[in-house]
This record gives C-alpha cells, sequence and structure tokens, in this order.
C-alpha cells in the first residue's frame, strides 16, 4: 500500500465527457486520481505523473464493482478522499412507452451505482474527517422539462435524494455530499439531446472546476445541491 500525501478522488465514467474532464483538472490540481473506465487506457496527460493515477475496469452495472474498485484503489494509494460518481446513462423514452428492462438498467446505473460506490469507499471517507461525494445528477432532478425525459428524470430525482441521504448519513463523520444538477452539457451525450450548438452549452472542463471547488470547501460551507445551467429557465 503507498500511502501518499496528495488526496485521492475516485472517479465513474472517467473515459469521456464530463468524467474525463474532471479527471484531468483534478490531475492537473495535484490531487492523485482513480479512474473508473469500462475499457481503461491511461490518459496523455497522466504521464506528468503516472503515480497518481490508476486505473480500473469498472462497470457500473455490475454489484460487485464498488467494493472491488474501492479495495484496488485504497490498496494503490492507502487513502481515499473524494468519489465523484459520474457514470450514468439515458433512455430519451417517457414513462409510458419505457420498457421494464431499460429502466431498471437506468435505475442500476444512475441511483445504485452511486450508493454502492459511496458504501464501499465510506470508512475511507470517514478516515481524514472531511470525505466527499459528488453525485452527477442533473436538472432533470430537479424538474421534468418534457415527456422524453420523463423517465431519466425520475431516476436523476433518485440521484438527488441519494446525495442528499449521503449528507445527513455522514454529516457527523466529516463527509458532505453535493448533487450537482447541470443542464445541456457539450459531451456526446447533451450534443445528441439538443440542436443547441456545442459552444452554446456548458462545458465539461467548467464543471470540472466546479467540482473541484465544491470538494475543496471546509466542511463548514456544506453545499447540498449545485444547479448550472446554459440557458434560462425560470427556476434554473
Amino acid at each position: 500500500m503507498q500511502l501518499t500525501d496528495a488526496r485521492v478522488a475516485l472517479i465513474s465514467g472517467a473515459s469521456r465527457g464530463i468524467g474525463a474532464a474532471i479527471a484531468k483538472h483534478l490531475f492537473e490540481a495535484g490531487w492523485g486520481v482513480s479512474l473508473g473506465m469500462r475499457a481503461p487506457v491511461l490518459p496523455d496527460w497522466a504521464q506528468a505523473a503516472p503515480e497518481r493515477v490508476h486505473l480500473f475496469s469498472y462497470d457500473a452495472r455490475s454489484p460487485e464493482a464498488a467494493t472491488n474498485w474501492a479495495e484496488a484503489a485504497q490498496s494503490c494509494f492507502g487513502r481515499i478522499d473524494a468519489v465523484i460518481a459520474n457514470a450514468g446513462v439515458m433512455v430519451p423514452k417517457n414513462v409510458i412507452e419505457i420498457s421494464d428492462p431499460e429502466m431498471a438498467d437506468m435505475l442500476a446505473i444512475n441511483v445504485q451505482a452511486p450508493q454502492r460506490l459511496a458504501k464501499a469507499c465510506w470508512d475511507g471517507l470517514k478516515s481524514y474527517g472531511r470525505g466527499r461525494v459528488i453525485v452527477l445528477a442533473s436538472l432533470s432532478g430537479k424538474r421534468v422539462k418534457g415527456a422524453r425525459s420523463g423517465a431519466y428524470a425520475m431516476t436523476k430525482f433518485a440521484a438527488v435524494g441519494l446525495a442528499h441521504a449521503l449528507r445527513h448519513t455522514g454529516f457527523e463523520d466529516g463527509i458532505r455530499a453535493t448533487a450537482v444538477c447541470p443542464g445541456f452539457v457539450a459531451t456526446d451525450m447533451g450534443l445528441g439531446l439538443s440542436d443547441r450548438a456545442a459552444a452554446a452549452m456548458t462545458q465539461p472542463e467548467d464543471l470540472a472546476r466546479i467540482i473541484e471547488m465544491l470538494i475543496d470547501l471546509p466542511n463548514e460551507a456544506s453545499v447540498a445541491e449545485f444547479c448550472v445551467n446554459c440557458q434560462l429557465e425560470e427556476s434554473f
């Protein structure tokens, strides 16, 4: 076990999009990063300090994946300071047309997987008295914007609830949890759902900066939810 002075974050869905941007940003800020990927590949930027990067083959659908990943990261770095549950999936169907297997798959990846990951890392998060959990939810976890996003919104409402439940569970042990709720982000998923130009969407790099700020805040500045939007809505 290599005990490092650098804080360590586990980031799921780290191979592309928001997860890749978060991983790169935290690495450049001096963090150790454990990257959960379906097909692990060392990013080019990791060559600057490969000892601060750990790769793990992570399948959010697998009930055992979170425990195995937490054990591997703990063995590699000797500590776990933050969990960033970013892996997610969307089936763009309304609540009537979506099938049971499709709904179950979204719930498994968007809700159960983050809960399992937080649970697997819980002892590590408690160790230093300022553990952090970020649940990448969505503005779809705050409102249902349209029928086509209805089933997805159900899972993201649950993800927001998970973040609040984790915040209550870990507060006395110094664990702080935040639901980060973006609107359209310039990723493959976001661009596939909107005609909006990529430049007019929230950029993954900006979300990465926000998440670094949230996990760097002291215990006395707990943020339960952080909503981010690229367009004007009545409440967001």
